[in-house]
């Protein structure tokens, strides 16, 4: 009887196992945005970094943000970060070195698509709407090729606290354009519920293929592009654990301000 009761054990004990790997080969792998930071509080003029970028290639290898203090853009590219200060040098960056406000996830390709269009900005952002019909959907889009021109911005580096918000510093933000330049444009496109952690809408940064320029886009005209997208299926914030965001006004609506800060514009 005894016998009889070890077999049936070692039985069922050899199907729970085969359910278990079974049930956890088909488990969907997700697909994940994570940000550190929060972008309302950045814009706010927390500007001081917190999170290392050894511990954000963790958490993706494609995305964009800002460098401590400023002091112009960053770019995620193939698992490399990368920085364009206000000067336009672009180089890439230590591990050891810190974020305030970074966006990134694991990109995979869901869908290419390849146009041989001119399409200014807008019309590249029309184009994109119409390949990515959810409108609460969060979409990684990663754009290669030829631009026939490419106007990126970068913000120079705060010193004295407390730092004016973002909106107030673009009279000092510098412009570069690039004509008959081969690039990638990493960017993403977030859902309005995402607001505050997260800049929602189109948000793009650029390199070019020699690594030697880059920033914030402005404007473009591209020429002959591939396009891909990445649609993700879950978002995680990991927020700065500081007095300055302990104590930050987030009541004020900076909506409007962000917009600025996005196209460029002064008023």
């Amino acid at each position: 009887m005894a016998c009889y009761k070890f077999y049936y054990c070692l039985l069922a004990a050899l199907c729970l196992c085969s359910f278990g790997s079974y049930a956890q080969k088909k488990l969907p792998q997700q697909n994940t945005l994570f940000t550190a930071g929060h972008a309302t509080a950045f814009i706010g003029g927390l500007y001081d970094a917190y999170y290392p970028y050894s511990k954000l290639k963790q958490h993706g290898d494609f995305g964009l943000g800002a460098p401590d203090k400023l002091d112009g853009e960053l770019l995620v590219l193939d698992g490399r970060v990368y920085q364009t200060q206000h000067t336009g040098k672009t180089f890439e960056v230590k591990d050891t070195e810190l974020t305030p406000f970074s966006v990134v996830n694991f990109f995979r390709t869901d869908k290419t698509f390849k146009t041989k269009v001119q399409l200014t900005k807008d019309k590249l952002y029309s184009y994109l709407d119409s390949v990515m019909p959810n409108q609460n959907g969060i979409y990684a889009i990663r754009i290669k090729g030829a631009f026939n021109t490419i106007k990126t911005r970068a913000f120079p580096p705060v010193t004295k606290k407390p730092y004016i918000p973002l909106a107030d510093m673009l009279p000092l933000q510098k412009f570069f354009t690039f004509n008959n330049i081969k690039g990638t444009l990493v960017g993403y496109r977030i859902p309005a519920f995402m607001d505050g952690p997260n800049i929602t809408g189109y948000h793009f940064h650029f390199l070019s293929d020699d690594k030697q320029k880059g920033g914030h886009i402005i404007d473009l005209l591209a020429d002959d592009i591939t396009i891909e997208i990445d649609q993700m299926d879950s978002f995680t914030v990991d927020l700065p654990q500081t007095n300055d965001f302990n104590n930050f006004d987030f009541k004020k609506d900076r909506r409007e301000e962000v917009k600025r800060v996005e196209n460029g514009k002064k008023n």
